[in-house]
């Protein structure tokens, strides 16, 4: 293997020589978040929506294309940022939230059935469109879960790096367009955003320090213990409901600073742009351009369907549009905190849609495993 001998030279390299390749490095990350604060400073100044999120995402996608091949950060990046998300969605939540949930358990189920059909039949026509195998085009457009989705392809012996590719194109499109779209037309809901709690009175015993300590361990051990379960989207999910325990246990409310929110949606906006192949999209193009048109279309429709779910349950636009995406939790999340809306809905309704889906995507993908000819 070739990896063997690159590996002893960089072994073999001085300290000093390690060290200046440390600082290299460190200055490259440095430089990727400066340019990607800059970028989000510019969306803001224009009135982008949720531009911590959707301008460092497209810059670090900008930039993976002109190198000509994925620059994925450290996982840490991606880690930190999804946990910061993760938190401020908690301090969002109230046991509120899972009433309206029961009640409007109905019409969910229904969104939930829709969408999940719609991205069925994606995969059908992508695999007779594009010539995937049925399984990889079914994992490939299912909404949600997208990094559990891509471990059950490997599993299941459908293709794990086309299913990456086309998961990925899905979040980063639904990422970028949804924002904008619901900008636009929830005009009402955009002006008169949920406040977040006041915490100002409520915490005078705790001072800043304890209060991001407190923060930061949760964020550390709901990673791990997420990890630990095998919670889909563990990174996500584990800081959230360790974050609702903890915030629920304590008498003291506690609160995710705005510039560190703003701070988690840069380091996750970036770490997805820069996660870009155009190598892998060069060899997928076909499948990449009818990925394209479906999920385009998927989006029109789910906005449809958000915008019914509002009319028969009088949620308000918004939520109802962001909770019956076609995937993107952290995204969705991010968008309902910065915008406005009830994030803690939102949630409750891309968790439900998550867990039914990895509940029948496994079935559903042997059993179209098992329909097809085995490959020689």
């Amino acid at each position: 293997m070739v990896d063997v001998p690159e590996h002893n030279q960089a072994n073999q390299k001085s300290p000093q020589e390690k060290l200046r390749e440390t600082v290299k490095i460190n200055l490259y990350y440095i430089g990727l978040v400066a340019i990607a604060s800059t970028t989000a400073l510019l969306g803001n100044a224009l009135h982008i929506p949720v531009s911590w999120l959707v301008g460092p995402m497209l810059f670090g996608l900008i930039w993976a294309i002109v190198r000509g091949e994925a620059q994925p950060l450290p996982s840490i990046f991606s880690i930190i940022g999804q946990a910061i998300i993760a938190l401020t969605t908690a301090t969002r939540f109230s046991l509120d939230t899972l009433i309206l949930v029961k009640t409007y358990a109905l019409p969910l189920l229904g969104c939930i059935t829709i969408t999940g059909l719609l991205s069925v039949f994606n995969g059908y026509l992508l695999s007779r469109w594009a010539g995937l195998d049925k399984a990889t085009g079914f994992l490939g457009c299912l909404p949600g879960a997208g990094p559990s989705l891509i471990a059950l392809s490997e599993d299941l012996g459908a293709d794990a790096i086309a299913v990456a590719f086309l998961q990925y194109l899905r979040i980063l499109l639904v990422s970028v367009i949804v924002p904008s779209l619901v900008t636009f037309w929830s005009g009402e809901t955009i002006n008169q955003p949920i406040p977040p709690p006041d915490v100002s009175a409520s915490t005078s015993s705790l001072s800043p320090s304890l209060n991001l300590g407190i923060l930061a361990l949760c964020s550390l051990f709901g990673v791990l213990i997420g990890r630990g379960i095998k919670l889909p989207a563990a990174v996500f999910l584990g800081p959230f409901f360790l974050g609702l325990i903890t915030f629920w246990s304590l008498p003291y409310p506690l609160h995710v600073p705005a510039p560190i929110f703003a701070a988690g949606l840069l380091l996750f906006g970036l770490s997805i742009g820069l996660k870009f192949d155009r190598q892998v999209a060069q060899n997928l193009i076909k499948s990449m351009v009818i990925q394209l048109g479906l999920v385009m279309i998927l989006i029109a429709i789910c906005l449809g369907v958000g915008y019914e779910f509002h009319q028969l349950t009088h949620i308000d636009t918004l939520t109802a549009i962001l909770g019956t995406t076609p995937g993107g939790i952290s995204s969705m999340t991010a968008t309902v905190i910065e915008i406005g809306g009830n994030a803690g809905l939102v949630v409750a309704m891309q968790m439900t849609r998550m867990f039914l889906i990895l509940l029948l995507s496994p079935w559903l993908a042997s059993s179209l495993l098992s329909s097809q000819p085995v490959k020689e």
